[in-house]
């Protein structure tokens, strides 16, 4: 439930991502004379100052013997019902140094088969129910996920099915080939993306050796993992000591019980030890790292540090900071290297944080023959947070588009849900969603400039580009000691 002191705050706050744009750069509709005569036309939205308040619905909780947290967010006016297992320690993070993806692979095929139910019946079934089960592990996560969701009269069924693909997936070998031959293809292709090249080696300039450097499998990983291999980390990992089931829509914690109760019974604890996580290694000094692609025709750049974890004390301020200069279309990135320069179709920045330490990422695609005045631009951008103070206009519009950008999501049962699973993996307070309206508004400009100060530093800015050697190589050393490597990652010149 949201509450305000005045009847406007709550549509003023589901309007005013719109509004933060300034009312000068809005153009009134044309008169119609028949219609607005006698009407004053302002071109704006209204904007209220008013401190929205938040009491949000409560799930209700039970952790059950086998160690699973079970949260149900019941909402009755669809006839529909999500779910999300999160499965601590499943995720890429906890793959083996020597099989990179062994994780996402895991994942991926336990929805190809089971002990009772071939691929083709897992989707026959899905689709005359009109639901949707999925299973995923990130790279680096240090999660896997199975999701779902169906309409209340299928839920049950659907919810089985799920149960099935988690507790006797079948990993057949022949399913495991074909995933193979399409993924081999997918790999070489994927290395022809610009924008797949330039994330691939921020995030190891960026993470160096620790996990958080994965971001995709390799045709090497891929050749030598084996089905057993996938049937020995799903054992492994796939336990219930300290995963979640968030249940969102039409049921009671009564029935999402009974029929956990019913469905996982046979999940049994394992009693392993909780999974825990660790910081990259510091990062180098600052370096320009350069992937030669002959006949690009577009650069990409990308600029970055590390940043913060998802519990560090600077998290909202950060997150203010973050829209300031490149958190959406209305963010200085945006407004400046497209709006103004022309230089790019979209220009952001954003934040990982984790339970590690994760990093702050500004980047674009631009043309080839503007490569370097957009990259001395964005870089301009960066140390513009770090030597002035946001002015008080711009600074009040964000912050209510970061509180704007939360209220609008909470229409969602699942979304509310998602936040209190946030609550649960990071340990945050039990009011820490009611109150994070008030929290942003708390933030100052001092406090924003601080941080960019502290996570911004130039000494530190990793910054990778991608594009036509002939034409940009040489522009690039006037930003720091440039590295080259060509499109497999190799250096070049060493």
């Amino acid at each position: 439930m949201l509450t305000a002191r005045t009847p406007t705050a709550i549509l003023a706050a589901l309007v005013v991502a719109g509004a933060a744009l300034s009312a000068d750069r809005q153009a009134a509709p044309p008169a119609q004379q028949s219609q607005t005569k006698g009407v004053v036309m302002k071109g704006r939205a209204p904007v209220s100052t008013t401190l929205l308040k938040i009491k949000l619905p409560r799930p209700t909780e039970a952790d059950l013997p086998n160690g699973l947290h079970l949260m149900v967010l019941e909402d009755h006016r669809l006839p529909q019902v999500t779910f999300q297992l999160i499965i601590r320690g499943a995720g890429g993070y906890y793959d083996p140094a020597d099989a990179p993806g062994l994780a996402s692979m895991t994942a991926t095929m336990m929805r190809e088969g089971t002990a009772t139910k071939n691929t083709q019946q897992i989707s026959e079934a899905l689709e005359t129910m009109a639901a949707s089960v999925g299973v995923g592990a990130g790279m680096s996560s240090a999660i896997a996920s199975l999701t779902g969701s169906s309409l209340t009269e299928n839920f049950d069924a659907t919810f089985g099915l799920a149960a099935d693909i988690l507790l006797t997936p079948s990993f057949p070998q022949e399913e495991f080939d074909r995933y193979k031959t399409r993924t081999r293809s997918n790999l070489t292709q994927q290395r022809t993306s610009p924008g797949f090249l330039a994330n691939e080696m921020f995030a190891h300039v960026v993470y160096g050796s620790h996990p958080a450097s994965r971001t995709s499998l390799t045709v090497d990983a891929l050749d030598k993992t084996t089905r057993d291999a996938l049937v020995a980390f799903h054992h492994a990992h796939y336990v219930p000591d300290y995963a979640v089931l968030a249940i969102a829509g039409d049921i009671s914690m009564a029935d999402a019980r009974k029929l956990v109760d019913a469905k996982l019974g046979a999940w049994k604890k394992a009693g392993v030890p909780e999974p825990t996580v660790v910081d990259p290694p510091a990062l180098g000094p600052a370096r320009v790292s350069f992937i030669a692609r002959p006949n690009s025709v577009q650069s990409s750049l990308w600029i970055g540090t590390q940043a913060i974890s998802r519990t560090s004390p600077d998290y909202d301020i950060v997150s203010v900071m973050n829209a300031v200069i490149g958190g959406g279309p209305t963010g200085r990135l945006f407004t400046d290297l497209r709006e103004e320069k022309g230089y790019t179709y979209g220009a952001y920045s954003n934040v990982s944080a984790l339970q590690y330490r994760g990093a702050w990422i500004a980047s674009m695609d631009v043309r080839t023959e503007v490569t370097e005045p957009a990259l001395r631009d964005l870089i301009a951008e960066v140390a513009r947070m770090r030597d002035e103070a946001v002015p008080d206009k711009e600074f009040q519009d964000k912050k209510r588009g970061v509180v704007a950008a939360f209220a609008l999501q909470l229409e969602s049962p699942s979304a509310v849900l998602g936040n209190y699973i946030t609550t649960r993996l990071y340990h945050l307070p039990a009011d820490y969603w009611d109150r994070l309206p008030e929290r942003i508004d708390a933030v100052t400009q001092a406090q924003v400039q601080a941080a960019a100060k502290k996570y911004l530093d130039p000494s530190r800015l990793q910054i990778v580009v991608v594009g036509e050697p002939s034409k940009i190589a040489d522009s690039l050393k006037q930003f720091g000691t440039v590295e080259t490597y060509d499109t497999n990652g190799k250096r070049i010149g060493q």
